[in-house]
């Protein structure tokens, strides 16, 4: 029988009625244009590395560190006491703050003259981004019923590929209008560069989008008459399944690695092997996200669905295997295509893989742990999940080509080394989880029957 938890009580369930569906659905697209905007700021720097290395005197490690390693680390370990400030504070204000904040260090990139003030100005824009999504669950949870919140909060999470491909898109058309100069005379800056115009062009509208949160009223706290799990009784449970959350966190988080890796690197890469000029990768590319990056995230949902109501009860992580391994021969067709036409065929269903493991990942953590402790074991794999992810995956690729290949035209070759290694890892992971994660059914089964006495 499971050790009695000690527990801290909820929030008192709010008696007052929820607002319309029309207008939660209204907060929900208000929450995902302020999404899209954090991931066109966090993107941009994709479309931008080689006048970035020009004019800044850096490498593409240096690029990487930028782009991704420093961004994760204060975006990750931010999250977490501006998530516990979102359980006590106005969330509308919280997500208010860090819009202001990564909109204005986005638009001081712009403003940077070396490497060090560039670290510094990206370290601001994690900051910032870190501020949303706690606060953003938070009100969505509070503006729906609980049968309709998954599908609300899918919505939100499209944000992603939304952001992740108009950056691109939008990126490339302001590259497009920003590079008919060598130097632009802006008021109060002075001369700036193309790409300097770039980051003040996509940080400037998320200031005035600000004013859209005025729109949404901070809803009631809503919670139930169940207890939250202390902190000491989440980490001991964790501990117990550690077998299930070393191979789920792991083997996603490797998968994500993939993901980031590749959409940072994938711009150069067309741009440094097939010689395409940055406005065409951004259309291409930008579509392509945001028609596959959908499709991959809502296609692998429904098939872990279908699979579990047959009866099997870790679909979410046998789909991971499958993505896994699906995606090893479709690394080698994008990027040793012969041809860049062969390269947009194949970059398709990579898309498609590469936004696959964000819905199922979640949904795991979900069915395996006890109510009580779902959020804290969310908040361990979402942690993991960046610092893999976001922090190495960018970085992985440019040390690849920097130091072990030696040009900048091997990019492809780095894309595949650590796009292959990553998924064979990915697979053998969450492989080997597939009957810890049984067994973390069963123990969250006795959990349950102890609770009902």
């Amino acid at each position: 029988m499971a050790t009695q938890p000690t527990r801290s009580p909820a929030p008192p369930e709010a008696e007052t009625p929820r607002r319309s569906l029309g207008y939660a659905w209204f907060v929900v697209g208000v929450l995902t244009l302020m999404y899209v905007f954090s991931f066109i700021d966090r993107q941009i720097f994709s479309l931008i590395v080689a006048p970035l290395r020009r004019d800044l005197g850096i490498t593409d490690t240096q690029v990487s560190v930028l782009q991704g390693f420093i961004f994760a680390v204060f975006y990750t370990f931010c999250g977490i006491p501006l998530g516990r400030m979102a359980d006590k504070r106005s969330r509308r204000g919280i997500i208010a703050g860090g819009l202001v904040a990564w909109s204005f260090f986005t638009s001081m990139c712009g403003l940077a003259k070396n490497f060090a003030q560039m670290l510094v100005w990206r370290m601001g824009v994690g900051v910032g981004e870190a501020a949303l999504s706690p606060a953003a669950y938070s009100i969505i949870t509070d503006y729906f019923p609980k049968e309709k919140l998954a599908t609300a909060i899918s919505v939100y999470s499209m944000g992603i590929y939304i952001g992740s491909g108009l950056s691109f898109l939008l990126g490339g058309i302001v590259v497009r209008l920003a590079s008919t100069k060598d130097l632009w005379m802006l008021p109060l800056v002075g001369g700036v560069r193309p790409w300097q115009v770039i980051f003040l062009a996509v940080g400037l509208p998320g200031l005035l989008a600000t004013l859209l949160l005025f729109t949404v009223k901070e809803p009631l706290r809503l919670g139930t008459k169940n207890t939250v799990a202390s902190a000491k009784e989440s980490f001991a449970y964790i501990f117990k399944n550690k077998g299930t959350f070393l191979c789920h966190n792991a083997g996603f988080g490797l998968l994500s690695l993939v993901s980031y890796g590749s959409a940072a690197w994938v711009p150069e890469f067309f741009r440094r092997v097939y010689h395409w000029d940055i406005p065409k990768i951004g259309l291409v590319y930008g579509s392509m996200v945001m028609v596959f990056g959908v499709l991959g995230i809502v296609g692998a949902g429904r098939i872990a669905d279908a699979v579990r109501a047959r009866g099997t009860l870790q679909a979410n992580m046998l789909v991971g295997v499958f993505i896994a391994l699906a995606w090893i021969p479709v690394h080698f067709l994008l990027f040793l295509a012969p041809t860049a036409g062969w390269a947009v065929v194949w970059l398709a269903p990579a898309c498609v893989f590469a936004a696959a493991p964000f819905g199922i990942a979640p949904a795991a953590i979900q069915q395996m742990m006890p109510p009580t402790m779902r959020g804290q074991a969310s908040a361990v794999y979402l942690f993991i999940l960046n610092l893999i992810g976001l922090g190495l995956g960018p970085t992985a690729v440019a040390f690849c080509t920097q130091y072990v290949f030696g040009r900048d035209n091997a990019v492809n070759y780095s894309l595949l080394v650590v796009a292959v290694t990553a998924s064979i890892l990915a697979a053998a992971l969450l492989w080997s989880g597939l009957k810890p994660f049984l067994r973390s059914l069963d123990r969250l089964n006795l959990w349950i029957a102890d609770e009902r006495g």
